[in-house]
């Protein structure tokens, strides 16, 4: 599977489950610590845990991918999955507004609207 099939992977996956507002950025040429990065919102605490949970538990029992590293699902605020290649932001609004990820990593050309 590639980076990008992993990250549309991801999209799809998120999406199914009512993730608002998401996008991806190829960062490839930018960082070396990975090709993509996944970012997508939930409403409240309780959507961002249970996206991150679903998205892990999907991924590895449909794919057998699981992430090297996953921070802050519990507390529900900012999750981060690393996929190695993909990493996943999962943001509650008020964290999502406040680090806009998006500005800080997009270049005008590397930044897509995922809808499916």
């Amino acid at each position: 599977m590639t980076s990008l099939e992993k990250t549309q992977l991801i999209c799809k996956t998120l999406s199914s489950r009512k993730a608002k507002g998401i996008v991806y950025l190829a960062v490839e040429d930018k960082t070396s610590i990975c090709d993509y990065f996944v970012i997508c919102g939930g409403s409240s605490k309780t959507q961002v845990k249970s996206l991150a949970e679903f998205l892990e538990e999907k991924l590895e029992k449909e794919h057998g991918l699981t992430p090297r590293r996953a921070e802050g699902v519990r507390e529900g605020r900012w999750a981060v999955l690393d996929y190695a290649d993909v990493i996943v932001h999962i943001f509650g609004d008020e964290e999502r507004d406040f680090y806009n990820l998006e500005r800080l990593w997009e270049d005008g050309q590397n930044l897509v609207h995922y809808s499916d």
